[in-house]
């Protein structure tokens, strides 16, 4: 018997998410050391500190349940937002949060609007539960077409709108103008998740907030994660702030213990460590400039970025990936986004990003 027959159509018609190749996997494949892993949006300083410190104290109690409603937490994320438990749903990363929605409020028939070239657990999520995604051409840059978009959202039968902000893998960023405006196009009962994974990275004069859109918008989900600028992707804790009533919905399929006691202690006391995070930003900003002007002596194009990596493109990306990792250097291949052409780069230690840099000129040197 084949039992894969057993699952629903749009379950077998999955492409599960590829994620980042582990520096351990290259190990064994090449029996090489000193590899460089720039494949997967982590914080090259690693972790705060006051965090590390945080989960040895919670160890000691791991043979007991974490707590189920994460309050220290959501407390913690009450005082910075200025918002309420009842709005807060804390997940097992972001991912687990996009997913939530959309178990939460999708169901087969439905549509789901996202960009192209945008997030791939957008489509991931949506066909997971059955319904139709509508993927709609970028813009020239790569970005999100807000007003596409908006068309699209209106075409029938759409209940939810996934928005990046920065996008990944492109790094494209919407203004909160473009995103107010999209906002109010919308009718009242479409749900938005805006998705800023991203958002620490963000210049000074590109921030803006969101959070305080909730009281205007009740259908906007805000989703955010400590995987990348606070460190704690190995942990897998994010959340979501939206209206009390949504919230509600996304708690009710959410797993019993989805956040760990570790993961909870940990992303606790990195919300309180401000120092870090601003580590975290300027070296990411230094790191920024080297690479993209690295790319540019090289005299290769890159999708200016407002993430912590960046996308550039180069002819036959697939045989480039495959050098870079026997150089010792692990990039992300995009083809899955439509991308073909392009390479994603994180942005690492300055000696890192160098490492980069020389492999990549060497690859391209062997071409000619």
């Amino acid at each position: 018997m084949n039992y894969t027959e057993l699952a629903p159509a749009y379950i077998r018609a999955i492409a599960p998410y590829q994620p980042g190749k582990p520096i351990a996997e290259l190990e064994r494949e090449l029996g090489i050391s000193g590899i460089v892993k720039l494949a997967s949006n982590e914080n090259p300083l690693g972790v705060s500190p006051a965090a590390v410190a945080a989960m040895q104290e919670a160890i000691k109690t791991i043979a007991l349940y974490p707590d189920g409603n994460g309050f220290e937490l959501k407390d913690a994320l009450v005082k910075r937002y200025g918002v309420t438990h009842a709005n807060v749903t804390l997940g097992n990363g972001s991912n687990d949060l996009l997913e939530l929605a959309a178990r939460a409020f999708l169901q087969l028939g439905d549509k789901v609007v996202y960009s192209d070239h945008a997030f791939a657990v957008y489509a991931l999520a949506t066909q997971a539960v059955g319904a139709t995604g509508i993927s709609v051409k970028a813009t020239a840059d790569y970005g999100h077409d807000l007003p596409a978009m908006l068309d699209a959202a209106k075409s029938g039968k759409v209940k939810m709108v996934f928005i990046a902000n920065p996008n990944n893998p492109t790094g494209t960023f919407l203004s909160p103008d473009e995103l107010l405006t999209f906002l109010r196009g919308l009718p009242p009962e479409m749900l938005v998740v805006l998705d800023e994974a991203y958002n620490e990275y963000l210049p000074e004069d590109k921030r803006y907030d969101s959070v305080s859109w909730l009281k205007e918008f009740p259908n906007l989900i805000i989703s955010r994660t400590f995987s990348k600028a606070y460190g704690l992707a190995g942990l897998r804790v994010g959340y979501a702030l939206a209206h009390t009533e949504v919230t509600d919905m996304m708690n009710r399929v959410r797993q019993p213990f989805n956040v760990n006691s570790v993961a909870q202690a940990a992303a606790v006391a990195v919300l309180h460590d401000a120092d870090f995070v601003k580590k975290t930003f300027e070296l990411n900003q230094r790191g920024m400039l080297q690479i993209t002007d690295g790319l540019t002596k090289l005299g290769l194009k890159y999708i200016p970025s407002f993430g912590n990596f960046v996308a550039f493109r180069i002819g036959n990306a697939t045989a480039m990936y495959r050098r870079l990792l026997e150089l010792g250097v692990i990039v992300r291949p995009i083809a899955n986004y439509e991308m073909p052409d392009w390479l994603r780069v994180s942005i690492g230690l300055e000696t890192e990003n160098a490492k980069f840099l020389s492999a990549l000129k060497q690859a391209i040197g062997e071409r000619k």
